[in-house]
């Protein structure tokens, strides 16, 4: 028997977006013909898709309050393409991945033209701007949602949501001797891993703080070796150009996070998804983020959550530490890891509860999900 022919418009334009966007797409293949259009990295770029001339998911890879503004015009334009080319093409559903912010003007317009719209990864109505929660109640058909807590904040406010779970908790620690191996290391070094995020922008602002660090850790460990996985070589030539990274002894490496956290007890993150495979991989994250001062003068007066960090978000409790804006120094840095390095057993118990928060219903039940609401 043929399968049914769906009309998918999708936008996955971060590196975490991409390969939750692949996933679901590769679910919903097993029930329908599948027709692609938008935009997407380069695992959902893997299936045949259409995306309009001179758009590159790069280009919308923005953070804070400030960047966006300075790339206000680009995105706009990279808007308008996007959503002629959903309207032309008469899509079935909408699936924004992630970026909400940016999503939500395509779940709007293609609302009103009968589109059924879902958006995986719920915005974070439950840590600040809570009164987006109108405007998801009104243009958006289906929030699937990577936490049970998320889907739990829904169901106070009487909306349906999907528990889908998250990726991360299918994730086991690589090989040792595999990873040894393969990246041509010393296994008697100590090993410690920087993932200093996957924006230009984040590594230009907190590398120079992680690598300050590492030479205090490294005066503390002379054996200390430091990891770092690059998402890709436009980030990895970033990283390698920051001043003083050749102080330091590292390896980098593209995408390479699970090999490297499967071997380092303790690991230096910047805030986002990074710290999450972390703690599921068994690495104590020290969760670290900074930005501009204007942002974060606009930011902290919006977040209503008491943590950043999504392991300490998890456990509802601070667990590991967040170093934040003027909280983040080398000192700080060096002084949670020696925190956490003093109390090795006590912050791996921690990581083993996350996990259970994690496991939900699914890609192939949430395709199953999405053809229930057509």
């Amino acid at each position: 028997m043929a399968k049914e022919r769906l009309k998918v418009g999708i936008i996955a334009a971060e590196h975490s977006s991409d390969r939750l966007g692949a996933k679901i797409i590769e679910s919903l293949q097993d029930i329908f013909e599948i027709d692609l259009y938008g935009l997407g990295g380069p695992e959902v770029n893997a299936n045949p898709i259409v995306t309009p001339n001179g758009i590159d998911y790069h280009d919308l890879h923005v953070m804070g309050l400030i960047d966006p503004l300075i790339k206000l015009p680009k995105i706009l334009l990279n808007r308008r393409k996007l959503l002629k080319l959903f309207i032309s093409n008469n899509i079935d559903i909408f699936i924004g991945v992630d970026s909400p912010d940016f999503n939500i003007f395509f779940h709007k317009k293609l609302k009103s033209n009968n589109v059924k719209t879902i958006q995986i990864v719920s915005p974070s109505v439950w840590g600040w701007r809570e009164n987006r929660i109108r405007s998801i109640e009104a243009n958006i058909d289906l929030t699937m949602c990577l936490f049970k807590f998320e889907c739990d904040f829904y169901s106070k406010k009487n909306m349906q949501s999907f528990f889908l779970g998250h990726p991360f908790s299918q994730l086991k620690p690589n090989n040792i001797e595999d990873i040894i191996k393969r990246h041509s290391l010393e296994a008697s070094k100590n090993f410690i891993s920087i993932l200093p995020g996957s924006r230009a922008s984040e590594i230009s602002e907190l590398m120079p703080v992680y690598i300050a660090a590492a030479k205090k850790l490294l005066n503390q460990d002379p054996n200390a070796y430091f990891l770092i996985p690059a998402a890709n070589k436009k980030l990895a030539i970033i990283i390698e150009s920051i001043k003083g990274i050749n102080e330091i002894p590292y390896k980098l490496s593209l995408n390479s996070a699970q090999d490297f956290l499967s071997i380092s007890p303790i690991s230096i993150v910047t805030s986002g998804t990074a710290t999450l495979e972390a703690a599921i991989l068994g690495s104590s994250p020290i969760i670290c983020y900074k930005t501009n001062k204007l942002n974060y003068a606009i930011l902290s007066k919006l977040i209503s959550t008491p943590f950043v960090g999504l392991p300490n978000l998890l456990l509802q409790k601070p667990i590991f530490p967040e170093l934040i804006q003027y909280d983040l120094t080398p000192d700080s840095i060096v002084n949670s890891y020696s925190k956490i390095f003093s109390m090795p057993e006590q912050y791996q118990s921690h990581l083993l509860e996350i996990n259970d928060a994690m496991s939900g219903k699914g890609f192939d039940n949430a395709a199953k999900a999405i053809k229930n609401l057509l």
